[in-house]
Order: structure tokens, then sequence, then C-alpha cells
């Protein structure tokens, strides 16, 4: 008749045995040690310093001191001394330090933790997934990393997103307090699109590219094209505004026509261009000058022209460009200026234009 149990190795209580209260207080001691078995490390392979009674070590391998050859074995402190538990195929053990279940598989420790989930409804990571979001994560930081060659991988990572149909929706929504503040990715169509808004209901495309050229449109890019659509007069030796009081574009409407002037919606740099068309009014001797005011006052520097010389009608002119950082609510205007004799800035071919660039 066998002395211990087939599995736990509990020693039994024997016929004719004496004290036999030694035989069934060992067994109390070994259930104790074993059943809801919890450790609090499994990477020591020598015997901490100062045990408290009942403290339970998955040995590491390489074991030394009191624990050596007991590699893999449950180290047990119990009345003063280290008791070796060997594991059977099956056993758990909860590893305190690191929140881990563990099951030894007849040679060794592996994680409870599946290799594989297939088909799962419902993943909820930190919250509850539900129907509408059958994937969650409440979660401060996600890393997602390539496997490498060392490891059998190729070391790309890609992160596909795929949709049904073209005119079908796919991106990432970003969004504080629940409202939707952006847009990245391809919304009705296949081209990419990035877009903004303020109150979730509202939404501006900042960014398209098209995907059959590569192509990339900023449809709410502050860009402008004005012209004057009459002579402007100015007399001699003085300043003056040009009307550019028309537009061919004016996206945004950044460009004030009835004030004549550009006003920045946004900060940035921006690039400004003008032609100033000479037309006579008495003589031709007039010296003909133009350029870019900030604000109303202050000349952009790199915008100044002149020209001096006989001017043939309709034919003379002075082109300006410049590119200058602005503050949203700047204003920008084009001036004309006459030496020796007074003309006009002919009407449809002086006009004045500029783009947001920065």
């Amino acid at each position: 008749m066998p002395e211990t149990t087939a599995h736990l190795a509990l020693p039994f209580l024997m016929a004719a045995q004496a004290q036999k209260h030694v035989t069934h207080n060992e067994a109390l001691r070994l259930l104790d040690g074993i059943v809801q078995l919890s450790v609090k490390d499994r990477n020591l392979a020598t015997p901490p310093a100062s045990p408290a009674d009942g403290d339970r070590y998955i040995v590491a391998s390489g074991a030394t001191g009191a624990w050596a050859a007991w590699d893999l074995n449950i180290a047990l402190w119990a009345d003063g001394a280290w008791l070796r538990l060997p594991p059977g195929a099956g056993w758990r053990a909860w590893v305190e330090d690191e929140g881990l279940l563990l099951v030894f598989n007849g040679s060794g420790w592996i994680t409870t933790t599946p290799t594989t989930l297939q088909s799962l409804a419902l993943l909820g990571l930190g919250t509850t997934a539900d129907a509408a979001n059958p994937f969650s994560a409440k979660l401060n930081a996600a890393l997602w990393t390539s496997k490498t060659v060392a490891e059998g991988g190729t070391g790309d990572l890609f992160y596909t997103m795929n949709k049904e149909a073209a005119g079908d929706d796919l991106g990432l929504t970003l969004q504080t307090g629940y409202v939707t503040k952006a847009l990245l990715g391809l919304f009705g169509s296949d081209k990419f699109r990035l877009a903004v808004s303020a109150d979730g209901s509202i939404f501006f495309d900042g960014l398209i590219v098209d995907n059959a050229n590569g192509i990339v449109d900023q449809p709410r890019l502050p860009r402008f094209k004005g012209y004057t659509n009459y002579d402007n007069y100015v007399a001699v030796d003085t300043w003056t505004k040009i009307a550019i009081n028309n537009t061919d574009t004016n996206d945004q409407g950044a460009f004030d026509a009835a004030a004549n002037r550009f006003v920045a919606p946004v900060d940035g740099t921006y690039l400004f261009g003008a032609t100033l068309m000479y037309k006579v009014n008495s003589s031709t001797t007039a010296r003909m000058r133009g350029r870019l005011v900030l604000n109303g006052t202050t000349e952009i520097r790199g915008s100044f022209g002149e020209i001096s010389g006989t001017h043939v009608t309709l034919a003379t002119a002075i082109w300006l460009q410049t590119m200058v950082p602005l503050t949203a609510g700047d204003t920008v205007e084009l001036q004309g200026y006459f030496r020796v004799a007074d003309g006009y800035f002919a009407a449809a071919h002086t006009s004045f234009w500029g783009t947001k660039i920065g």
C-alpha cells in the first residue's frame, strides 16, 4: 500500500502508526502550501534573507544554497525551514509581483495568456466593449512595433484599414470630450482628406490629396487675386491706395474689396504680388512707383519698385512681389505714386494677388 497520495504526495495515516498527529499535521502543511497557490516571485535563484512563515517562491533556474537543484520547484518557508514542493502538470500559480497567472506544463511554467484569440464578438481592454464599439480600450499609451528579423519577422510594420467601397468612409476620428474635432482618412471617396471642426457638426477640409494623380489641394487656404475696374487717378508726390475693388478669386473672403485691402485671417507667412499698369493723363514723363503697405502705414520691405524714363500708356508696368509674416487681422494694401507728372493706374490691368504659404 502506498504511503502518500498520487497527486499531492500527502502522507497517509498508516495502521498501528505511532504519533499519527505528526503525519496528519504534515499533510495539512502540504495542503496549505499547495492549495490556492500564490508565490511571491519566480525570478530568484537564491533564497531571500528574511522570509515570513508561509512565503512561497517558484525557484528560478540555476538555484543555489538551500534551493540548490530545486529549479522550477515551489519553495515553501515553514517552521523555520525551506520545504520543496515539486509541481505536477496542471498546477497553477499566481505570481504576486507580476500579477501573472502561470501553469506548469510538466517541464516548465508557462503563462496562461492565450496565444490565439479568434472570432471574439467583444473585446474590452480597461473598459467595456459594446455593440457600437466591439473593440474598446481605455489606456494612456499604446505601442505597435515590428517583429524583428532575428525573431523571424521582416522588420517592417504595416497597419492596414480597409473599407468595402469607394463611397464608404474609412478613417480616424479625433475627439475632445467625445466631440469630434478632426477626421483623417477616406470619406465618401478614395481621396485622402483632413477635415477639422469646432463643434463636431460643421467640418472644413484642410487638405485633400487626389489618389488618381497625387495633386494636393488646400481648400481653405487664404488666397485671392483682385483688380481695379476703373482708371485710378494719382496726383504727383502722393502715395495713394489703389482701389482693388473686384476679385477674380477670393478664397475664405480674406480680401476686402470694399476697403481695397487683404486682411490676414490667421497667423502665417504670406506671398504677395501686384501689377501696376501706367495710363497717361497729360504727359508721359511721369515717374511711376508702387509698394505694398502693412496696416496702412508701414512699407513692406522688398515690395517697393519704380520705373523712370518716358512711359508708354497701357504698356509700361511695374511688377511687385514679396513675402511677409502676418498676424491674424493684419492688413496689406497696394499703393501707387507719381513723380514729375500725374497719371492713372489703368483699369483691368492693375491687379493685386496673394496667398498663405506657411
